[in-house]
């Protein structure tokens, strides 16, 4: 399996987004260089590709196969694309307060500490549909890191398509998310212009 070991903040200066969204709470400490350039119109869709790729941590196969399938189906192919991502088991996980950053929800998972409608799933790319309950396993929830991470986030809000309850080891899918559910900034457009050249 194929993973992108860009540094963190190196990557989120270059992209223009904030490392809270990653789940990271440091800070860059280096001066953001201004550009005098003006960007091209394929630099700004590309730029716009790679922002939503590094954040859910899908390569370039993956990603391309996820558009393919969000062009399928009904509704805007740039909407559909996001939902698919944001479904995504892993990306479920951190969502749940379970991890602490998505790169951590995806370790995790692929260690199989998770279930999904009581059956163990060790793939980060799983979708879960609505009505679906992710649980962390019962032999997962005696350890110290569980414990600590629902004790430590356990507090945090859920958006609103996923139901948990405070200090528990497991949460509900309740609905899709819909496009105002993403809590970063993203023109999807973009995405889909450049793939359709």
């Amino acid at each position: 399996m194929a993973k992108n070991t860009q540094p963190i903040l190196k990557r989120c200066k270059t992209l223009g987004i904030s490392p809270a969204v990653l789940g990271v709470s440091k800070q860059t400490n280096r001066n953001p260089k201004q550009s005098r350039r003006k960007q091209s119109e394929y630099a700004t869709q590309l730029n716009e590709k790679q922002k939503v790729k590094f954040i859910y941590g899908v390569l370039e196969k993956q990603f391309r196969r996820y558009y393919e399938k969000a062009e399928k189906m009904e509704g805007k192919a740039g909407e559909n694309l996001l939902i698919l991502l944001e479904t995504r088991l892993d990306n479920v996980v951190f969502r749940l307060g379970f991890a602490k950053t998505r790169r951590e929800a995806r370790q995790l998972t692929s260690h199989g500490h998770f279930t999904v409608n009581g059956k163990k799933v060790d793939i980060a790319s799983y979708r879960v549909k609505p009505g679906d309950v992710v649980a962390v396993c019962e032999k997962s929830r005696s350890s110290a890191k569980f414990k600590a991470l629902v004790e430590e986030l356990g507090a945090t809000s859920c958006p609103k398509w996923l139901e948990k309850e405070k200090d528990s080891f497991e949460g509900k899918v309740i609905a899709m998310p819909q496009r105002d559910d993403i809590d970063y900034e993203v023109a999807e457009h973009l995405i889909v212009e450049l793939y359709s050249k």
